[in-house]
């Protein structure tokens, strides 16, 4: 246990201690028992330009970062090297359900947006703060909110009537490693006309990125092999237009409408340098990449909803959305005479998904409510693949000039029919308590076509229930058990670029795959101390997982071993997440705010390819962060940053013919932001300035690894540089 802890820094644990002195026996919230509000008036100070802006300035609240200020502030990207961050261990939840299952929503004014990629949480950075009349944290369950199951949630409500239209921008330069320059900027439209409320917006965002990489390898013998340094650089540009509409065609009757379209181009070059150890003259070759990428996509949603005149409520929502994705990958070897092409790899792949969700709700009596409902889904992938390589036979120009090979899966269609009729019932059994049950039934079909044809129907009856206690209205605590169906990802249904190893083209697919489903028993207890000070929480789980999908053996032919996603069987996971959010008033320093969040977790799984039992693959042993935030309205200045780290140790991904373990650098970043007279805000920020490096080992195995012959072992490390941020925004 004391491995398990030596990450968490002793700043953090000082917080949680200052959060539990005595005299910390009554908060001045403003609201109810189970509701905390935060009025327009008490961001004036820091003069906000976005909604997002001022849910940055409440304690322990931020939709990017959750309770606790678990995750990176405003401006931190949450993406970054292996090693930097939180476990990725399961896949998402599915269609709209209830909302997000133990997480938190965002409302703008009770709704939530009917969208995927256009979400709340996007909108937030393009309301401007003049039309934001206050926000509230709503922390328990009831049926008059647009989202159910989620551990809390945020509301921002806007001013019923606006004045005029108010328009929002930010222009920023980014600066990356080699003193690549790359500039974008943001343009939002918002207002309101009658009974239309409106929010559009455009957007360009640029992405450099240079990784370089080292690896030194030996063979089984420990004796020397080669060394590669490669060079990959990706400049990538994203274009977005969106736009938000809410119309009210009476007190009780409203629409919402919400449209985005992005496209996506992400071209990578590689220069690779192989020099072979294993001769007196290592010697070297060099090999040459271009990857093309593109993707395309939109979404439509919306939803219509009627309030009835005895509290009971109609919704109706839907979301249709298409990513049209293709890549190119061509490697070439660099001759002193020129060049000279060895892989030709294409891929394409086109993902439509259209949702309906309808719903009743009405009340029991006085305490209780009940929504009866449906939700019915269509998910299409179109994947095509075409492999050409250097060697004997007829070449063909469908593949560049190479000679085709016959991938097995290829070209297929899979398609997945949903239908889900689902029953939430919430019941105030008191002012302090409240239950809410939820009973729904999956029933789907999934099928492929192609190559392989098959098709395979399954049900699903998926309860959950959820108790909450307000302690006092300070102290609350939650517990809730749940079954929840994961979402498939249909790129395992079918062969892919496998682009994880360097010495392999594609992978497999598997036409056999089922949803992956779990048991997950939650208990929170959430503490806001007194006087605004802030908020403690903290999370125990236990996750009983069934059909985990991880590697599992597909092979055909012995002399061609392959491995692709599958279900491998039950296993565990539990653990610990506790978050910190305090205002340092102790200490007269009201607006300083210090954060700091620790994960603990462990799994356990019998391993398919092995036969024993270890943890959930790329699973880390958990995760901690701290990281502050200091507003000096008299300078019109604030300035903060985080620190964060993954806590490496057996992290690890076991397949057919290897096994790798994964490691890499705390992150470190800083940004100050200046507001001047004409309310300008200028920021700068650095992301990665510890220039973080992330690591694997890979063993690799002379036929299954389970024979245990060692061919060859690499260490393979990686770093992207540091990126300086600067940005100007303001509203007009």
């Amino acid at each position: 246990m004391k491995n398990r802890f030596r990450h968490f820094p002793s700043t953090a644990l000082a917080i949680l201690i200052l959060g539990l002195v005595p005299g910390a026996l009554a908060q001045d919230n403003v609201g109810d028992e189970s509701t905390v509000i935060y009025p327009a008036s008490y961001f004036e100070e820091f003069s906000p330009i976005t909604a997002q802006d001022m849910l940055d300035r409440i304690p322990g609240m931020s939709s990017r970062g959750g309770p606790g200020g678990g995750g990176p502030p405003r401006g931190f990207s949450s993406g970054g090297p292996p090693g930097a961050g939180p476990s990725n261990v399961t896949r998402g939840g599915r269609g709209f359900g209830g909302g997000r299952s133990g997480g938190n929503e965002i409302l703008i004014n009770g709704k939530r947006t009917a969208g995927k990629n256009n979400n709340t949480t996007s909108i937030l950075d393009r309301i401007t703060a003049a039309q934001v009349d206050y926000i509230e944290i709503i922390r328990d369950t009831s049926g008059s909110l647009d989202v159910r199951g989620s551990g809390q949630v945020v509301n921002v409500v806007l001013f019923e009537e606006l004045s005029d239209t108010s328009f929002s921008y930010d222009v920023n330069m980014d600066r990356y490693v080699g003193d690549e320059v790359r500039p974008g900027g943001n343009f939002a439209l918002s207002g309101q006309s009658g009974g239309l409320s409106y929010v559009v917006s455009a957007s360009a965002t640029p992405r450099y990125y240079e990784q370089t990489t080292r690896e030194n390898s030996v063979l089984g013998d420990y004796s020397p092999n080669d060394f590669i340094w490669e060079e990959r650089i990706t400049d990538a540009s994203t274009y977005e237009f969106s736009t938000n509409l809410d119309y009210q065609f009476s007190a009780n009757s409203s629409a919402r409408l919400n449209a985005l379209y992005a496209q996506n181009d992400r071209p990578q070059s590689v220069m690779r340098h192989i020099t072979d150890l294993k001769v007196e003259s290592n010697m070297q070759d060099i090999e040459r990449e271009a990857i093309p990428g593109e993707s395309n996509s939109w979404e439509i949603g919306g939803d219509y909803e009627y309030l009835g005149a005895d509290n009971s409520r109609f919704k109706v929502l839907f979301i249709a959305n298409e990513n049209d994705n293709s890549s190119l990958r061509e490697r070439f070897d660099v001759l002193a005479g020129g060049e000279e092409k060895n892989l030709f790899l294409s891929t394409n792949s086109l993902i439509t998904e259209r949702i309906v969700r309808g719903s009743y709700t009405f009340d029991i009596g006085d305490s209780m409510d009940l929504e009866l409902g449906a939700e019915g889904a269509q998910t299409v992938l179109d994947s095509a693949l075409a492999l050409g390589i250097a060697g004997s036979g007829t070449p063909s120009q469908t593949v560049g000039g190479l000679v085709p090979i016959n991938v097995s899966n290829a070209v297929s269609e899979v398609e997945e029919i949903r239908y889900e009729p689902f029953a939430i019932h919430n019941w105030i059994i008191n002012p302090r308590l409240t239950l809410e049950s939820t009973l729904l039934y999956e029933t789907s079909t999934i099928s492929q076509t192609g190559d392989f044809n098959n098709s395979r129907d399954f049900e699903f009856l998926k309860p959950k229930v959820d108790l909450r206690y307000n302690v006092t209205p300070q102290l609350q605590l939650r517990g809730s058990v749940e079954r929840v169906v994961l979402q498939l990802s249909f790129a395992d249904f079918v062969a892919a670029n496998d682009d994880q190893d360097d010495d392999s083209n594609t992978q497999a697919g598997n036409i056999n795959l089922r949803q992956e489903w779990l048991w997950k028993y939650d208990f929170n207890a959430e503490y806001r101390l007194p006087n605004d000070y802030g908020v403690l929480d903290g999370n125990i789980y236990y996750h009983a997982h069934h059909d985990r999908i991880e590697r599992i053996d597909v092979t055909v032919d012995e002399n061609n071993l392959q491995s692709a996603n599958g279900n491998i069987g039950d296993g565990d996971m539990w653990g610990f997440r506790g978050n910190a959010a305090i205002r340092m008033r102790m200490f007269d320093m009201p607006n300083l705010q210090l954060t700091a969040s620790l994960t603990v977790e462990d799994s356990s799984i019998m391993d398919p390819f092995l036969g024993y039992e270890r943890r959930f693959q790329n699973m880390a042993r958990g995760f901690n962060s701290f990281g502050f935030r200091h507003d000096i309205p008299q300078w019109n200045l604030n300035w903060g940053g985080r620190w964060m780290n993954r806590h490496d140790g057996n992290i690890l991904r076991i397949d057919i013919d290897d096994i790798e373990y994964a490691s890499g650098d705390p992150r470190g970043s800083l940004f100050v932001e200046y507001i001047d007279s004409r309310g300008l805000t200028w920021r700068l920020e650095g992301q990665s300035l510890s220039n973080p490096e992330s690591c694997r080992e890979r063993l690799r195995y002379l036929g299954r690894v389970s024979a245990g012959i060692l061919e060859e072992i690499e260490y393979r490390c990686s770093m992207s540089g540091r990126v300086i941020n600067f940005k100007v925004s303001g509203t007009f």
